[in-house]
């Protein structure tokens, strides 16, 4: 049985544990809670924390490392960065502005969050951006410092870079780093199925049917980000950067899209999304070779979306305010690491621990989160490669790409 089936399924049984205890047998609940339900959750939760600054660390190093080399990158390298990063940035301000408006968090309210998580004052703006810079790297990476780890291992990226051949070792030494990183998330992710159900258990445990509403309305304020983020940015610059007709290009794409959607994966994805760009929607080998497969390095305003609406919604139900300076926070983290994480299932819930711990918000609250996650991944995945092959048509007809492009897709 795949993992995904696993999850659903662990999922439905969960949500029945958790209502039925909270309906039938409330005085029962505490001790099962206690000694099973939230032990077996916690280990999960811990073991996906425990993984956040290593990995943020290597991946960012490799992704940098890629980027830097001004030689191969050129031009081409330069747009498709700077649309990674723009469109990333207008995906989590268009998810908090629909998170904000719609409140998902606030129909289940902790009774005792007050009491248990007390909001820190946090720095002002400038501050923030001044401390992105750290003054003793190792300490930042002991402290879980996330701006500060992302600037130093960005920094050590473009280091390893531009001396090339003479820290080949070392470049390789973060490779087998990143693997060993990757693995440890893969083995994570096969607990997923158990942690999700105590999570989701003990979470309708305590709250009923009231953390069921929330999360139904959770979920809608993704999806409608989701949607609005490729209807509105991405056949915009479809229709007026890569002179293509958007209905087209989505109905070209779409079978990549299916694939993304099956597997949660951006990198398993990979193949048949180059394969269609190039086929189906025009884009040349050489643009679609390297603009598509750093777009799953880099490229995920899905993951970036449901970051912010994740954040917004935990953040209410543990009655835990934020402001102006947090939400800046979570653009640039979110914007950040969207270049570390890696296009695979699961990654998002170790970013979304690291965003929560950046703004003082409980990273217990994944628990909510992660009940309706694996569904949402789905469609978050199908996001980033269409935000891929996006800007592979853009590239391409701005390099003066063939003109059929545009005429074998209307």
């Amino acid at each position: 049985m795949s993992l995904t089936k696993k999850i659903i399924i662990a999922l439905v049984l969960g949500v029945v544990v958790g209502l039925g205890f909270n309906a039938l047998a409330p005085n029962l609940f505490e001790p099962v809670d206690a000694y099973f339900l939230t032990p077996l959750g916690q280990i999960f939760l811990k073991l996906i924390t425990m993984l956040v600054v290593p990995l943020v660390f290597f991946s960012i190093v490799l992704g940098a490392a890629g980027m830097g080399d001004t030689k191969k990158l050129g031009r081409i390298g330069s747009k498709t960065v700077g649309f990674y990063m723009i469109t990333t940035a207008i995906a989590i301000s268009l998810a908090f502005a629909i998170a904000l408006l719609i409140q998902p968090g606030q129909e289940g309210l902790m009774a005792d969050g007050d009491a248990h998580y007390e909001a820190q004052e946090p720095p002002p703006v400038i501050e923030t951006l001044l401390n992105i810079i750290p003054t003793n790297p190792i300490s930042a990476l002991a402290t879980g410092e996330m701006l500060q780890i992302i600037f130093f291992a960005v920094m050590i990226g473009f280091a390893l870079a531009h001396l090339g051949e003479k820290t080949k070792g070392i470049y390789r030494i973060f490779e087998q780093g990143n693997d060993i990183m990757m693995y440890l998330v893969t083995v994570a992710m096969k607990l997923a199925p158990y942690g999700a159900f105590a999570l989701i258990a003990s979470a309708l445990g305590k709250q009923g049917f009231d953390a069921l509403s929330s999360m139904g309305i959770y979920m809608f304020c993704v999806i409608l980000a989701l949607v609005l983020h490729a209807t509105i940015v991405y056949s915009g610059v479809v229709y007026f950067l890569g002179k293509m007709n958007p209905i087209q290009f989505f109905k070209n794409f779409f079978p990549a899209m299916t694939v993304a959607f099956s597997t949660s994966s951006s990198n398993a994805t990979l193949p048949i999304s180059m394969k269609t760009a190039q086929e189906r929607l025009g884009v040349s080998k050489p643009i679609s070779g390297f603009v598509q497969p750093l777009g799953a390095t880099i490229n995920m305003d899905g993951t970036a979306i449901m970051q912010a609406v994740a954040t917004v919604f935990i953040a209410q139900v543990f009655a835990v305010p934020l402001t102006f300076g947090d939400l800046v926070t979570v653009v640039l983290i979110a914007t950040l690491a969207s270049i570390g994480t890696a296009g695979v299932p699961g990654v998002g819930m170790i970013m979304l621990a690291m965003v929560l711990q950046s703004v003082n918000v409980p990273v217990e609250g994944i628990a909510l989160v992660l009940a309706v996650d694996r569904i949402l991944d789905m469609l978050r995945t199908a996001l980033n490669i269409t935000g891929d092959a996006a800007c592979a048509v853009f590239v391409e007809r701005s390099e003066g790409g063939k003109e059929e492009a545009k005429e074998s897709t209307v």
